[in-house]
This record gives structure tokens, sequence and C-alpha cells, in this order.
């Protein structure tokens, strides 16, 4: 079994291989690091305009919610308790004698609804002979109110 010394055996070609690989994997860890600085350089360029925009984006939120809100909410006026309401009512009457009001009036000026002085003239303010009430229209079913 005559060789030729000069020509690659198994053994040689299986280390040029290896060599091969080997330079490919340096390649590879090369390249990894040259995109881990890059990517660390664009991050450094980029967070201060990242955090500038999420700053504006803030402002803007609030601006709009202020925006959509519309006019500033007026502080409410403190219920009227159980019991008060007439009482109210008929402060409310004898401070504007001449004028005759209707429920709708009477409870915007006490901070409550129309409604909810009906129903409390409706139960207890009709025997009142304090209140003066004014039919309007046809049928009745709307009125008037107005101090004695």
């Amino acid at each position: 079994m005559a060789q030729d010394i000069t020509s690659p055996d198994k053994y040689d070609r299986f280390i040029q291989k290896i060599d091969h690989f080997q330079s490919l994997v340096e390649e590879k860890k090369n390249l990894q690091a040259k995109i881990a600085q890059m990517r660390d350089e664009f991050n450094a360029t980029i967070r201060p305009l990242e955090n500038e925009l999420a700053g504006i984006i803030r402002s803007l939120e609030t601006n709009l919610s202020r925006l959509e809100s519309g006019a500033p909410v007026k502080a409410s006026t403190p219920r009227i308790s159980r019991g008060q309401l007439g009482t109210a009512v008929k402060d409310l009457l004898r401070a504007h004698p001449a004028k005759a009001f209707k429920p709708k009036e009477i409870g915007d000026a006490l901070g409550t609804t129309g409604g909810a002085f009906s129903v409390w003239f409706n139960k207890y303010g009709v025997h009142d002979n304090d209140i003066e009430r004014i039919p309007t229209g046809k049928e009745g079913k709307r009125f008037l109110y107005k101090i004695r």
C-alpha cells in the first residue's frame, strides 16, 4: 500500500473541514458582535426621541380629555334633604312674588328636577294655602306656581 505522501488523506480532509467550520463560527461571532454594537448605537440614538414623543403624547391626551369634557363642570348644589323641599319652594316663591314658575324653573333654581317638585306638590303641596296652582292649557294638566 504505497500512498503518496503529498496527497491529503481522510484525516487531512477532516481537519480541513473542521478548520473551515471553525472559521465560519468565528465569522458568525464577529457579525453578531457588530449587530449588537449597531443595535446599542441605534437604541442610544432613538431613546431620547422616543421619550420626547411619549411626553408629547401624554400632553395631547391630557389636553384632549379637557377638550372632550367641554366647559368646566359646575359644582353641583347640595341635594335638598327630605322634608326641606317644601320650605325651599316657598322661599323661592316668596323671593319672586310677582312671577309664576313652571315646575322645571323651580327645579332648576333649587338644583333638583321639575319632576321631583311636581311629585312633592301632588303629595304635600296640594293642601298648602301659601302656594297658588295656576292651570295652563286646555286640558288643565300643566300648571304654573305662584305664592299667594
